[in-house]
């Protein structure tokens, strides 16, 4: 979909847009519209009772007479005195929605009269557009026999505002960022007979054309490292373990990088702690750490961030083959630590202490935060709406909470505490990758994870289960991989840019 930013004008083609406030008051360019269609407006406004103006609320007018266009919208805006950027693209997606399910393939939004909103004129558009961008994101690669009224259909917007080139300079680095949840959308939605440890890490070198320097290790360098860990998890299946490395320089004097770890399981059975069958499909997404870190540094290259950074991810294939780790077994990780597998279905905290180890190994880094579809309890504690964040460090914490209200992607903190770390000692290992019991199964995940961070580290883990797949869908959000992290952490790289 291409988003335009144009002077203020009445369109003459396709779907225009325009707003009513709080208690139906309409704005200039709905008063406009009002007029050119002999009151239709007020009309509709009077008839539509349950439309009152509040936010995302949206009333159509087909065919409405004295103007060109096929259709005319009322969207609801609400109180322009509480409208924030993330309110904005609300907004935006919701508008992107009701148009496409018309069939229209082109729309004029012209949404003024907010004067009393807190954000400029081209803050306002270029918000409007991102909306409108997320939401227009379609995975149907592998549908043959789509229906037309199915396929999408909106494919030019153009947004009215006093300040065109603002809003462009605006949007633009955002517009990169998207580019970055789409990759990370498109890499959760693939199934994992396309998408597997080797095609994953191809994938990521195509992305050298973007700027990034792409580094995949292979199973050998990978054992000659002594990552026991993570090659155990990988060893019941026929495909190989790959880590990749994708590193962004965009400043000369670079110093230690920031380093972003992703879980990268491409499918995830359990091992021989299998899983039960229902459901099991979902497993392709495992990945989704990886996916966001991967998104995060093409969104990084793409608006040329001020930082050096590097995204460093963990790929696996966890089966139960006959050559596949059991439950009992000891491996030793990159650390030098024994690990005791009490769960095989326990994979991601194998992976990740791998790659966590050789993240400060290689690369000496001011900080590291790690994003993994870790636990099933943080989905039990928090929902689908909550990512829960762990941290060593306040000033990190923060920046993340920070980041987190800007974009709209939800954290919540969650604790660290030796008490439960002490449930993680192994009687035959240095450290089992289970408890004994359920019991704050999310948090025993990230103490375990914390033995493998050098306690000078600055370090956070996203535990992102519960919010890297959508089956309802939201104004943002299609239904399917919702590219949960991207924003997240490139916010959060922006906070170090100088």
């Amino acid at each position: 979909m291409e988003v335009k930013f144009i002077e203020p004008s009445v369109p003459s083609r396709g779907v225009w847009v325009v707003g009513a406030l709080a208690d139906k008051a309409l704005t200039p360019a709905a008063k406009d519209a009002d007029r050119m269609t002999g009151g239709a407006v007020t009309r509709a406004l009077a008839a539509a009772g349950r439309f009152t103006g509040a936010r995302e609320e949206v009333l159509h007018l087909p065919a409405p007479g004295g103007l060109e266009v096929s259709r005319l919208v009322v969207v609801g805006l609400g109180d322009p005195a509480k409208l924030t950027a993330a309110a904005l693209e609300r907004i935006g997606g919701s508008l992107f929605a009701a148009i496409d399910a018309t069939g229209a393939t082109a729309a004029s939004l012209h949404l003024d009269g907010l004067s009393a909103c807190p954000l400029d004129d081209a803050t306002v558009a270029a918000a409007l557009a991102t909306g409108l961008r997320l939401r227009s994101y379609r995975f149907d690669k592998y549908k043959t026999r789509q229906k037309p009224d199915q396929a999408p259909a909106l494919a030019a917007v153009d947004i009215a505002t006093t300040s065109p080139s603002r809003a462009r300079a605006a949007f633009e680095p955002t517009d990169r960022v998207i580019d970055g949840v789409f990759l990370a959308r498109d890499l959760v939605s693939e199934p994992a007979n396309t998408l597997y440890p080797v095609s994953f890490a191809e994938r990521c070198l195509t992305l050298a054309d973007s700027g990034l320097d792409v580094q995949v290790l292979s199973e050998g360098q990978l054992a000659e490292l002594g990552m026991g860990a993570l090659l155990g998890v990988g060893q019941g299946s026929a495909r190989e373990s790959r880590v990749v490395a994708l590193t962004w320089r965009g400043i000369e004097e670079e110093g230690p990088p920031i380093c972003l770890v992703g879980k990268g399981v491409t499918f995830d059975t359990g091992g021989i702690s299998i899983k039960p069958a229902a459901g099991m499909e979902d497993m392709k997404w495992d990945m989704g750490g990886a996916a966001a870190v991967v998104g995060t540094m093409l969104a990084l290259a793409g608006r040329k961030a001020r930082a050096h950074v590097v995204g460093l991810i963990g790929l696996v294939e966890n089966m139960p083959g006959g050559n596949a780790q059991r439950p009992g077994d000891v491996v030793t990780s990159m650390s030098g630590q024994t690990i005791e597998v009490i769960n095989t279905d326990a994979e991601g905290r194998l992976v990740l202490a791998d790659v966590l180890w050789h993240a400060q190994q290689a690369y000496k880094p001011r900080l590291i935060v790690d994003l993994a579809t870790l636990t099933g309890a943080v989905i039990v504690a928090l929902g689908q709406e909550y990512a829960g964040v762990y941290a060593t460090e306040e000033e990190l914490a923060d920046r993340l909470a920070a980041a987190s209200k800007a974009t709209g992607e939800k954290l919540w903190r969650m604790p660290l505490d030796d008490a439960f770390d002490k449930e993680i000692d192994s009687l035959i290992a240095d450290v089992k990758n289970v408890a004994a019991n359920r019991w704050g199964g999310s948090i025993i995940g990230a103490q375990f994870l914390k033995r493998f961070v050098d306690a000078a580290v600055p370090w956070a883990h996203i535990d992102i289960a519960g919010v890297t797949w959508t089956t309802k869908g939201g104004p943002t959000t299609p239904k399917g991989g919702v590219g949960f992290g991207v924003r997240l952490l490139d916010r959060l790289v922006a906070s170090y840019e100088g």
